[in-house]
C-alpha cells in the first residue's frame, strides 16, 4: 500500500466518462486537487463509443480531445485508470479512501507503437464493439484511448502469446508480473459519476436478441456507424455483412416496463432519429420502420425529428412489438400490434435495432459505500455527507444534461471540500 496522498481539501471523482471529466476539470481549474479514477483502461466512457452525439451531431473527438488536453495540462489532476474504490471512511470534508489499481501489465515505457498487438496470436471478442469483432490479448482499448497505452488481457494470453509480445516489445514495457496496487488518499468530497450500461437485451425474451445476428442494440448501431468501428463505418448486418435495404427500430426495448426498467430512458427516441440519419446517408432508399409507444423528442430536438418523420420511406407504427422471428435468409420478421389501426401487423426486414434503455452502473455493481438511491438504482446526492451524484449515475440524461449537472456537482464538491 502506498503512502497517503491528497488533503481534506481535495476532491475524488469516480468515473472517467464525460460527466467525470467535466466535474474533474471544473474543480481542478479553480485550484482544487482532484483524483480522477476510472475502472476501465482508458477515459471517455460511453461517449467514446458513439459515432455522433447531440446537439451538434459531432464525433466523440470534438468533445473528448479538448478535455484530455486540459487534464494533461493541469497539474492538480491525478488520473488512475483500471482503479476502483475499495472503502471510504471518515466524515464530510475529511474522508479517507482506499483505491485499488488492477495491473495493466504494461508500464510507462509504452509508446503505443503496436508491436505487441501485431505479434500477439491470441484473440477474444472485442467488448468495445460489443463483440462484433475481435481484439488481441495485447491491445489499445480504442483509437482515442487516453492514456494512450496498451493493456494486456492476461487471462486471454497463451504461453506462446506471452513470449511473442515480450520478444516484440523494444522498450521493455511489458511486465507480466505487475501486481495490483493499493493506495490511500484523503479528500473532502466525492463525486460519483459512475455512468450507465445499456440494458441487457437478452433479458427481453420476446425480442430474441441472442437468436439472430440481425438483431442488434442501439449502442451496437453506434459502433457500426463509427469510422473506428468493426466495419469502419459501413452499416452492414453482423454475421454476413449484408448491405441493408430495410431496418426496424423497436423503441422502449426494456424501458417503461415493470418487468425490466420502469422508467423512460430519455435519450432513446432521439438516438433512433439520429440513427435513421446514419442509415439514410448510406442507404437513401432503405425502408425504415419504427415501432413506438410514444415519441419523445423534447425541446430543440423537435425540429430534428420533424424532418425525418416527413421521409416517405420511414414508417411509424404506434404499438408494442410482441415477437421477432429469425428467418432462414438471415433477416427477421417483426410481429407487432398497430394501436392506431387496431390490428396485428408483421414486417420482414434485414435488421432490427433495439432501443435499449440506460441502466445506472451501480444498479448492477454495488458501490463499496452505502449511498442513497431511488428504486431504479439512480443515486441521490447527499450533499451533507459530501457524496454528490453526477451524470447518468443521477438520472438518464443526454450529454448536454450530463455536463450541466456535473458542473453543479463540482461546485457542491468545491464548497464541501473547502470547509
Amino acid at each position: 500500500m502506498t503512502d497517503e496522498q491528497g488533503t481534506s481539501g481535495a476532491v475524488l471523482v469516480v468515473g472517467g466518462g464525460i460527466s467525470g471529466l467535466t466535474a474533474t476539470l471544473e474543480a481542478a481549474e479553480v485550484g482544487k486537487d482532484v483524483f480522477l479514477i476510472e475502472k476501465n483502461p482508458s477515459l471517455g466512457g460511453r461517449v467514446s463509443q458513439m459515432n455522433q452525439y447531440f446537439p451538434k451531431m459531432c464525433p466523440p473527438s470534438c468533445g473528448l480531445e479538448i478535455n484530455y488536453r486540459r487534464i494533461r495540462d493541469n497539474r492538480g489532476v491525478r488520473v488512475y485508470t483500471m482503479t476502483t474504490v475499495k472503502s471510504v471512511s471518515g466524515t464530510p470534508g475529511n474522508y479517507e479512501v482506499v483505491l485499488e489499481t488492477a495491473p495493466r501489465y504494461v508500464n510507462s515505457n509504452c509508446t503505443a507503437c503496436g508491436a505487441c498487438g501485431e505479434a500477439c496470436p491470441d484473440e477474444v471478442d472485442n467488448e468495445f464493439n460489443f463483440g462484433m469483432d475481435k481484439r488481441k490479448a495485447a491491445y489499445l482499448p480504442h483509437e482515442m484511448a487516453f492514456p494512450r497505452r496498451y493493456v494486456i488481457d492476461k487471462e486471454a494470453l497463451s504461453t506462446e502469446g506471452a513470449k511473442a509480445i515480450q520478444d516484440a516489445c523494444k522498450y521493455d514495457a511489458i511486465d507480466l508480473d505487475m501486481p495490483a496496487e493499493t493506495r490511500t488518499i484523503k479528500v473532502g468530497a466525492i463525486v460519483w459519476a459512475t455512468g450507465w450500461n445499456p440494458y441487457d437485451a437478452k433479458k427481453i425474451e420476446n425480442l430474441k436478441f441472442d437468436q439472430s445476428d440481425a438483431i442488434i442494440t442501439n449502442m451496437m448501431m453506434e459502433r457500426l456507424a463509427s469510422p473506428n468501428g468493426p466495419t469502419k463505418g459501413k452499416i452492414l448486418r453482423p454475421g454476413d455483412n449484408k448491405e441493408i435495404k430495410s431496418v426496424a427500430f423497436v423503441q422502449c426495448a426494456g424501458s417503461r416496463d415493470e418487468n425490466h426498467l420502469e422508467y423512460c430512458s430519455y435519450v432513446c427516441c432521439m438516438a433512433t432519429f439520429k440513427q435513421i440519419n446514419y442509415i439514410r446517408e448510406q442507404y437513401p432508399t432503405a425502408k425504415v420502420y419504427v415501432y413506438y409507444i410514444d415519441l419523445r423528442t423534447p425541446g430543440k430536438y423537435e425540429k430534428f425529428s420533424e424532418n425525418l418523420m416527413a421521409d416517405e420511406n420511414v414508417f411509424f407504427i404506434k404499438g408494442k412489438v410482441a415477437d421477432i422471428i429469425p428467418e432462414e435468409d438471415g433477416g427477421v420478421t417483426v410481429i407487432a400490434e398497430d394501436a392506431m389501426k387496431a390490428k396485428k401487423v408483421s414486417q420482414k426486414v434485414d435488421m432490427v435495432v433495439l432501443a435499449t434503455g440506460m441502466q445506472p452502473v451501480q444498479a448492477l455493481e454495488p458501490l463499496p459505500v452505502a449511498l442513497q438511491s431511488d428504486s431504479n438504482g439512480f443515486l441521490i446526492s447527499e450533499n451533507g455527507k459530501g457524496m454528490i451524484a453526477a451524470g447518468c449515475a443521477k438520472k438518464a440524461s443526454d450529454v448536454v444534461t450530463c455536463t450541466q449537472n456535473s458542473t453543479a456537482a463540482a461546485l457542491k464538491a468545491i464548497q464541501i471540500s473547502g470547509r
